[in-house]
């Protein structure tokens, strides 16, 4: 038996309009690479006096949009380094 899981349609035309979002301005690009983080910013293991208590784990993929702001931010990478040849390990 496989159980499916359904995407948020209310979230349909804001995925299709990242999807669509063209990178060919390189501002642009800087912009999408400093703003959408390259990790989860939440994820942290916390420790006390060099032990770990607990692992907070990365919440990141409970947003509904991860896949198309990674997809996005990957594109402008892309666009830095194949169009601009920019070097983007600064970036990540």
């Amino acid at each position: 038996m496989y159980i499916t899981i359904p995407k948020f349609k209310l979230l349909s035309p804001l995925r299709k309009w990242l999807d669509r979002i063209e990178i060919n301005n390189p501002k642009l690009a800087r912009f999408l690479c400093k703003l959408i983080p390259s990790q989860c910013p939440f994820e942290r293991d916390i420790s006390f006096l060099g032990h770990v208590l607990f692992h907070i784990p990365p919440m990141c993929k409970l947003n509904p949009l991860y896949n198309e702001l990674i997809d996005l931010r990957f594109r402008a990478l892309c666009y830095l380094a194949d169009v601009c040849g920019e070097d983007v390990t600064s970036y990540c």
